[in-house]
């Protein structure tokens, strides 16, 4: 038995805070999102209800913790987050979706040229696949929402990461807790510097991001030496 979709939530005056004059295709997004989004499978009956306060604005902040001017990848994009929210919020950025599965994939490409967001790609592909990487290449950082444990998180972000970029994932309240535990699991892929920090202090609910800095590694070196050699042979 299918279940009654939720109204959609009014758009809170914070919005324009955030958004600023691109608040019109912020309350775009939030309507395909609440129609198209619901009816596609991509998000639930009852996410409607707080898709502004639970992740549009959410997602938004977390260009708090991102430079001018750089280029970001988001990984397991789903319906859009954080990438979407981001790009609209932030038009300097760069912001490559990352998304395995073609429905999700789809239903961003149509958000994307439905909104004019000419600073977005999509990109199908598994973050921790090969093919993947060669297709996006490197980024200043790489972001992401909910999509894994920090051990796991790490392994897949870190070779999107350039080095000296950053790590900016959006989780929960166990943030603290998955560092003290995956803290060596990320380590060794060259994510340092890891702490958790808030964003959106104008929100009822301040989103936690975890943050780290990606450090170059042995297996970084041998790389370069590689493409040295290539191109070398080249000429």
């Amino acid at each position: 038995m299918s279940r009654t979709v939720e109204e959609a939530e009014p758009q809170p005056a914070v919005a324009r805070e955030i958004f600023g004059e691109r608040i019109g295709l912020a309350q775009q997004y939030v309507d395909i999102l609440s129609d198209e989004g619901v009816l596609r499978g991509l998000i639930g009956p009852s996410e409607p209800a707080r898709l502004w306060s639970r992740h549009v604005l959410n997602s938004a902040v977390v260009g708090e913790e991102i430079g001018e001017g750089l280029r970001v990848i988001d990984i397991g994009s789903g319906a859009g987050f954080p990438g979407i929210p981001l790009a609209i919020a932030r038009p300097d950025l760069e912001v490559v979706l990352v998304e395995p599965l073609l429905r999700r994939t789809t239903f961003l490409d149509e958000v994307v040229e439905a909104l004019g967001l000419d600073n977005v790609t999509v990109v199908r592909g598994r973050a921790e696949e090969r093919p993947t990487l060669e297709a996006v290449g490197t980024a200043d950082v790489v972001t992401s929402r909910a999509v894994a444990p920090l051990d796991r998180l790490a392994r897949w972000s870190a070779p999107l990461i350039a080095v000296g970029g950053h790590l900016v994932a959006l989780k929960g309240r166990t943030a603290a807790e998955e560092i003290s535990t995956h803290a060596a699991a990320a380590g060794m892929v060259g994510l340092t510097d890891l702490t958790t920090r808030e964003v959106g202090a104008q929100l009822d609910e301040p989103t936690t991001v975890l943050l780290g800095t990606r450090i170059e590694t042995a297996d970084d070196r041998r790389a370069a030496r590689r493409a040295a050699r290539q191109q070398k042979r080249k000429n």
